[in-house]
C-alpha cells in the first residue's frame, strides 16, 4: 500500500471502507461530542489527541481544506452554532465570543491523521489503520495473509502436496545445481 501521507487515493479508499472505520473507531476510542447525529471533535480536541499545536491543525486545514471538508470537517455558524453552544458551551473556553466553529467528524479526524507528519501519535494511528484495514478485508473475504489463495478450489490439495514438492525441489537443486556450501 502506498504511503498515506502522499496518496490521496489510498486515503480515500480507507475512508470509504465503512467496516474498517468501525474497527478503527473501536480501537481509538476517542470520546467525542454527539452533535447532529455524529460524534464531533473541536480543533482543540484534535490537537490534544495528536499532541500538536492548534496552529499545526490550522495549517493542515488550510492546505487540505477541500479533502477534509469532503470527509466531514464542517464550519458551523448561526443557528447551528447556537445549538452547539447550548449543548456544549460549558466545555468551551470562549463560548460567548465564538462566531464560527470548526468541527471534525471521525472520518475527518482519521483523514487528518493520515496527513500529519509532525505527530508520532498520528504515525502510530496510521500504522494501526493499515493493520485494521488489512484485518477487516481478510475477515470479510474469508482470506488471510498467510494463505492468500485459501478460497481457491485446489487449495487443500496443494497445501497437502506442498511439503513433498518442496522436498523434491530441494533434492533436485542439490543434485543438479552446484550451490557450493550454500543451503537452499
Amino acid at each position: 500500500m502506498k504511503d498515506l501521507t502522499n496518496s490521496d487515493i489510498a486515503r480515500q479508499n480507507i475512508l470509504n471502507n465503512h467496516y474498517a472505520l468501525v474497527q478503527i473507531q473501536e480501537y481509538i476510542g476517542l470520546p467525542g461530542m454527539l452533535f447532529d447525529g455524529e460524534f464531533r471533535f473541536t480543533k482543540e480536541m484534535v490537537a490534544g489527541f495528536f499532541e500538536i499545536d492548534i496552529s499545526t491543525v490550522d495549517r493542515y486545514l488550510s492546505k487540505f481544506e477541500k479533502e477534509l471538508k469532503h470527509n466531514g470537517y464542517i464550519l458551523i455558524k448561526g443557528k447551528k452554532l447556537s445549538d452547539y453552544k447550548l449543548q456544549f458551551g460549558h466545555l468551551m473556553d470562549k463560548a460567548s465570543k465564538t462566531r464560527q466553529l470548526g468541527l471534525f467528524n471521525f472520518k475527518a479526524l482519521l483523514n487528518l491523521s493520515m496527513l500529519l507528519i509532525e505527530s508520532d501519535k498520528a504515525r502510530h494511528v496510521r500504522s494501526k489503520i493499515l493493520d485494521l484495514v488489512i484485518h477487516t478485508i481478510n475477515e470479510k473475504t474469508g482470506g488471510g495473509t498467510k494463505y492468500i489463495n485459501r478460497r481457491d478450489e485446489d487449495y487443500l490439495i496443494n497445501a497437502i502436496r506442498e511439503h513433498k514438492y518442496r522436498k523434491d525441489f530441494t533434492r533436485a537443486l542439490n543434485l543438479y545445481v552446484d550451490l557450493g556450501n550454500y543451503k537452499y
